[in-house]
């Protein structure tokens, strides 16, 4: 293989590189890609893709949306509560710039006790 144009090697000593190549490692005389390679590849792309819906959702994010201006004083206090590190100045804040995420990946149990205990005193929570 001393022939080369441009750098490049001449077609048939490409051919005769890829005929020592394919016995040397047992390759078959088949192209590598079959036409239709594309083809079959999407339709297990798709069954991937239903599968992943059918799995169970873990964690959810409580996002509180609004509140009722009339209990906004029980709310800061029992996100006060419920939050750990808040101080009311911090809490009043947090209320205030709704819609805000409260918890994020959290159980759907701690979720819905996070959402009843919001509920309770004015809050709209979504549970995503």
């Amino acid at each position: 293989m001393s022939h080369f144009a441009n750098g490049v090697p001449f077609r048939d000593e490409v051919s005769e590189l890829s005929q020592v190549l394919k016995k040397r490692l047992n390759l078959p005389d088949a192209p590598m890609m079959p036409m239709g390679g594309f083809a079959m590849a999407a339709p297990v792309a798709q069954e991937e893709e239903d599968a992943t819906p059918k799995a169970v959702k873990t964690n959810f994010t409580v996002k509180m949306t609004k509140f009722d201006d009339k209990q906004k004083v029980a709310l800061i206090k029992e996100v006060k509560s419920l939050l750990e590190g808040f101080n009311l100045v911090q809490a009043k804040k947090f209320v205030e710039s709704v819609p805000t995420i409260v918890k994020a990946d959290i159980s759907k149990d701690e979720a819905e006790k996070l959402k009843e205990a919001l509920s309770k005193v004015g809050a709209v929570i979504e549970i995503e």
